[in-house]
């Protein structure tokens, strides 16, 4: 029983570990569709602070400067998508997906050219990685059953960023709904016309919304080489942008339903690392090209069939025109 309640709770502390990008990205996609910007370019900026945190980190062995880097070039992006978004009107699938071809290939190039590593940045040190934190009195609660456990293995040693990543998650709930930002920023997103009208600035107000965005994927793309990992690797990002975007559209772009889709994904994909090269009854030993499917199918299959209709925000993805 303890060794089937220890496993659990590996389970629980890998699913939160794998969440934290996913959230963080999910809700820098909230904000923005909230204010009317479609945001496909979360990949690439995930991966360019991903990239900049981890290069930054290296040279200087201070990982607060890496993560300070990759929200930069993150927010920098950002703002590039604003600025043929929202100023020129352009094509918001379009901006965001060529962010995505340009990081994909401009950071394993940087990467080569200042490290001559294959595309990669090195192998950082710990003192280079973000730290941990300790909470204390875990040697007290350890003995405790079930308390100190679930104290021990869940909560102490978390990354600082899975902490912060709480903290978003309460604070963009507080913001959406409780404070005047967030209501003009939802209002943005449904009728900019009225918010014109009112003496509100739409330009203004959609781009705080793509900065914050641009900060939270940088923050995930730091996370993913600073934390997570110990270092920039080509494609590190996975998908995981795009998997956030369904999990904004599963939790029908509300706070609470999208952190829950995101925990779900992770927790899949938390499962089939642990699934790889056991055998099953009856099937076997499963290929692992297979097993690695499992979180995409299960996107495909909650978008497609179990979803019910989702409802995006009526402004997003259309530029805002004003009228003369």
């Amino acid at each position: 029983m303890d060794e089937v309640f220890l496993a659990i709770l590996l389970l629980v502390d890998a699913t939160i570990r794998v969440a934290t990008p996913l959230v963080l990205a999910a809700f820098a996609a909230l904000y923005g569709e909230r204010a009317g910007v479609v945001d496909i370019g979360l990949e690439g900026k995930m991966l360019a602070g991903a990239f900049f945190a981890a290069a930054v980190a290296s040279s200087t062995g201070n990982p607060w400067l890496g993560l300070l880097a990759g929200i930069a070039a993150s927010v920098a992006l950002s703002l590039v998508h604003g600025f043929a978004c929202i100023t020129h009107n352009g094509n918001q699938v379009v901006s965001g997906m060529a962010i995505n071809i340009l990081v994909a290939g401009l950071a394993p190039t940087l990467a080569y050219a200042w490290f001559h590593q294959g595309g990669q940045t090195p192998l950082l040190p710990s003192s280079a990685r973000l730290p941990q934190v300790h909470l204390p009195g875990v040697e007290v609660l350890s003995p405790i059953p079930v308390i100190g456990p679930i104290y021990r293995e869940i909560f102490d040693d978390a990354n600082v960023l899975i902490w912060l990543t709480v903290l978003v998650v309460i604070a963009t709930h507080w913001v959406l709904t409780r404070t005047r930002f967030g209501l003009r920023l939802r209002a943005v997103g449904e009728s900019p016309a009225a918010v014109d009208t009112a003496g509100i600035s739409v330009t203004k107000l959609r781009y705080q919304a793509v900065i914050i965005t641009g900060v939270l994927t940088g923050v995930a793309g730091a996370y993913l080489s600073t934390a997570h990992g110990a270092g920039f690797v080509r494609d590190m990002t996975a998908g995981k942008g795009y998997l956030a975007l369904a999990a904004l559209i599963f939790g029908k772009w509300r706070p609470w339903p999208t952190l829950f889709a995101c925990l779900l994904f992770a927790f899949t994909d938390a499962v089939q690392v642990r699934l790889q090269g056991v055998p099953l009854p009856v099937v076997g030993v499963i290929p692992v090209q297979f097993i690695q499917m499992l979180p995409y199918v299960l996107t495909v299959l909650l978008l497609a069939g179990f979803v019910g209709k989702a409802v995006a925000p009526k402004a997003s993805g259309i530029p805002y025109v004003k009228e003369r």
